[in-house]
């Protein structure tokens, strides 16, 4: 933008110049014609009036002489049948045409002009005084208003785009800002604000831009706000399904119910903090990934053992912080793990691979026939609600990783998340 502005201004202001130079270098190439022919003039005038005094050849000559045009060879005086005085540059039959037609003429002559000026004596004759002004004489001075004029428009042109280069700045910067802004509050910095600076419909952009991101955070934090309260209406049913399970005798099932309704109500605890998190507190909260692993490993793992389904586990020996919300990342690790379960059949072995590349399970189930399609959100192959994987290819997303859905080594599918998008070719295990 700033660039096409400088050519726009460029361009102007040198059809400006233009429209005033050319008729400017016309009039001052006419001004020095007119000059010198009028000095011609003026020396013609003067020895019109010595004529008028005494016509003798002898007083003419030294007339002549003393004029600056005699001076300098170019002045002569045609008498009738007498020889030119002084340096004539014209022909006798131009001379004879004037003397016939008495009236004063600018006759060409060789490199220049002549002004020729007839005038009759006391005695009748008709006499002409020849004034020669050479081609350099009526151009003297030209060249040099040429370079003054050619000089101020240059830099009137170079101070014009100066200016809008500058003007052009503060308005691709103020653009820039803006810009910069939009992208960062879409990458999810909501306290991003912007300056207002530049012109006024800028000024206004930003000012509209400070209130869209005002509401933005105002509309998240409701939306989050609602997701708690929400999950709050949950412990109503939940408290009566812990008063069944504390009623059922003991035993295996008794206890495993027990320990559910212990591990929904942390669950539910966890996803009403992290809900009423502030939305800037929440982009920068981190959770250890193998953590979270081994706290739904436990859960999962119950489950795995009623189905006996062999499992192993693959890595965890070292923390993986990802900034992601715990109650988020939780529900990334149940998608994946629950993934197994709901859609392979009961004796199913799997593995998870956990490392600071990302996370991974494979199975031996069936697979996965259209991986694309499993993806999409509300879309789903299996009788599920086609959720899961999409939650976890945003929560990907969220850290600059990338969903991994494709065919596992153990025969079955491999689903998971890369925390960083990986290099052709790479593996996060063999």
């Amino acid at each position: 933008m700033r660039w096409a502005l400088n050519r726009l201004a460029l361009a102007i202001t040198s059809m400006v110049a233009l429209a005033f130079l050319v008729p400017l270098a016309v009039a001052v190439q006419q001004i020095a014609h007119d000059r010198a022919v009028s000095d011609a003039r003026q020396q013609a005038t003067s020895l019109v009036t010595v004529l008028g005094v005494d016509a003798d050849p002898t007083l003419l000559t030294n007339a002549v002489a003393s004029t600056t045009a005699g001076g300098a060879g170019r002045m002569a005086v045609h008498l009738p049948e007498v020889a030119a005085i002084g340096f004539s540059h014209l022909s006798d039959a131009q001379i004879s045409i004037v003397a016939q037609d008495r009236k004063s003429v600018l006759a060409p002559a060789p490199d220049g002009v002549a002004y020729l000026q007839p005038t009759v004596l006391t005695d009748g004759r008709t006499v002409v005084v020849e004034v020669y002004v050479p081609d350099s004489e009526m151009r003297r001075g030209v060249w040099t208003a040429w370079f003054v004029l050619g000089g101020l428009a240059i830099a009137l042109v170079a101070g014009s785009t100066l200016l809008a280069d500058r003007l052009g700045s503060r308005l691709v910067r103020s653009t820039r800002e803006l810009a910069g802004s939009a992208r960062r509050l879409g990458g999810g910095e909501l306290g991003t604000r912007v300056k207002p600076d530049g012109p006024r419909e800028l000024r206004e952009a930003a000012t509209a831009f400070n209130a869209m991101a005002d509401d933005l955070r105002s509309l998240m934090d409701k939306e989050r706000e609602l997701a708690a309260d929400l999950s709050h209406r949950l412990r109503t049913p939940l408290t009566a399904l812990r008063l069944d399970a504390e009623a059922m005798p003991p035993g295996p099932i008794g206890e495993r119910m027990r320990q559910a309704c212990d591990l929904l109500d942390e669950e539910l605890e966890a996803i009403i903090k992290g809900a009423r998190l502030g939305v800037e507190a929440r982009g920068r909260e981190q959770t250890d990934l193998v953590e979270v692993l081994a706290d739904r490993l436990a859960f999962w793992s119950v489950l795995a053992e009623d189905q006996e389904r062999p499992w192993e586990v693959v890595g965890g020996e070292e923390p993986v912080m990802v900034t992601i919300p715990r109650s988020e990342l939780i529900g990334v690790v149940d998608a994946i793990l629950g993934n197994v379960f709901s859609h392979t059949p009961d004796g199913t072995a799997f593995r998870v691979s956990v490392s600071a590349a990302g996370l991974l399970v494979d199975d031996a189930g069936p697979g996965i026939a259209n991986p694309s399609r499993s993806v999409q959100r509300g879309v789903s192959g299996a009788g599920s609600t086609g959720l899961g994987l999409d939650i976890v290819r945003r929560a990907a997303e969220e850290v600059g990783g990338q969903l991994v859905v494709s065919r596992s080594p153990l025969g079955g599918a491999r689903v998971g998340i890369f925390l960083q998008v990986p290099d052709r070719g790479r593996r996060l295990v063999s």
